[in-house]
């Protein structure tokens, strides 16, 4: 802790303040004149808190003007300090009393810290910002504002926080460097682990122990997603976790999991291949593994991000496939049960540009009638091309009983 009682910062209170003053001027743009945030990714962007306390409500008020303050369950608020840089007197915390209760809602007692605190009026001289999308915002949250303070236009921010954080800091990507370091290693547990009769569980452990491990010099996170491992012919479909079922000896393995440090995350996904895999796994193999290079050659700052999807589109149109899904998303900081940023999906409909800076998983999940495969890379994008932030080998991963 340092001398006003608050955390230590991970960034530079230049860098806290740069971002403060991006989500302000997007707020001005949008006509907000103050913003409400509530996404824990967020929260923990702007303040830096970070507790495992986003499953009661809890939010961050950011004024046009004025500090931003940090409402939470007391017992949680209490300890902020411990994480957060705010200073003591912008963290406040709500009653245990009104904790799961049904027929008030803890925002009912912030809006009236707010009123107490005079932060109602000038707010509703314009449109307040709210994060509609939020996982962690529910109806009844909306419903206890919306009551409780009838002077403010509440109408949907549009992930403008998300938005901000597409464009990462030098500081932000040497953590994610971190990050893949620990991705790296998980990814080796996890092809250790396979093998013919292991349980499906086992396997998980193996990647979870890595991923919280981290190195000597640093340790891992939990993560935003648990370890998927959809195996044989339920790698058809996407996002299976594990079971305690065992792995038969001719069948793929698709793992997707991520490394996270200091709650920025790096995911990879990868195939591996008990038995001599058929011939139709392989084809599709090949054709997976030449759109994603045909993607990260045309890679680089000011490039379409639709034109990233045509030329994975084109190329694997030439083996006969076709892929309804996006083919990746802007990645960062993530808390469950996501570690997306909501904002860029590289997809043929996308109306962003790429910019340096800007972080990806590009995610080439083919998922066919009783097979899949799965490869990904978690990339930054530069001036001038791409960098890969892990090194694991790609392909159809054969693994040796």
């Amino acid at each position: 802790m340092n001398v006003n009682g608050t955390a230590r910062m991970l960034f530079t209170a230049e860098e806290y303040a740069a971002r403060l003053a991006a989500v302000r001027l997007r707020m001005a743009e949008q006509g907000l004149s103050a913003l409400l945030v509530t996404d824990p990714a967020n929260i923990y962007y702007l303040t830096g808190y970070n507790a495992w306390s986003f499953y009661t409500p809890q939010l961050v008020f950011v004024p046009a003007e004025g500090d931003m303050i940090l409402f939470s369950r007391q017992m949680d608020a209490s300890g902020a300090f411990r994480t957060s840089w705010l200073p003591p007197e912008c963290i406040v915390g709500y009653p245990e009393s009104y904790v799961h209760r049904p027929h008030i809602h803890p925002f009912d007692w912030v809006a009236f810290a707010l009123r107490e605190r005079h932060l109602i009026a000038p707010a509703a001289k314009g449109c307040v910002g709210l994060e509609m999308d939020s996982h962690f915002f529910a109806p009844k949250a909306y419903r206890a504002l919306v009551n409780a303070i009838p002077e403010w236009t509440l109408v949907d921010s549009f992930e403008l926080v998300n938005w901000v954080r597409s464009i990462k800091s030098p500081a932000e990507i040497q953590l994610m460097h971190k990050a893949a370091v620990i991705t790296n290693n998980a990814m080796a547990a996890a092809e250790q682990a396979i093998r013919p009769g292991a349980r499906k569980c086992d396997i998980a452990a193996a990647i979870t122990e890595a991923q919280i491990r981290g190195t000597e010099e640093f340790g891992g996170d939990y993560t935003a997603i648990v370890p998927l491992l959809p195996t044989g012919e339920s790698a058809d479909t996407p996002h299976l976790t594990w079971s305690e079922d065992r792995l038969k000896d001719d069948e793929p393995v698709v793992v997707e999991l991520a490394g996270a440090y200091q709650r920025y995350h790096v995911p990879l996904n990868r195939t591996f291949s008990l038995g001599e895999p058929s011939a139709e796994l392989s084809r599709l193999a090949d054709a997976t593994g030449e759109g994603l290079n045909a993607m990260l050659d045309v890679i680089r700052a000011d490039v379409p991000v639709r034109e990233v999807a045509a030329v994975w589109n084109r190329t694997i149109f030439e083996y006969g496939y076709e892929k309804d899904s996006r083919l990746g998303y802007s990645i960062g900081v993530g808390f469950p049960p996501d570690w997306g940023e909501r904002t860029i999906s590289i997809r043929s409909e996308e109306e962003s540009v790429l910019a340096e800076n800007m972080t990806f998983h590009l995610i080439c999940g083919m998922w066919m009638d009783n097979y899949g495969y799965g490869l990904s890379e978690s990339i930054r994008v530069t001036a001038t091309g791409v960098e890969t932030f892990t090194t694991y080998k790609r392909g159809l991963l054969p693994i040796n009983s």
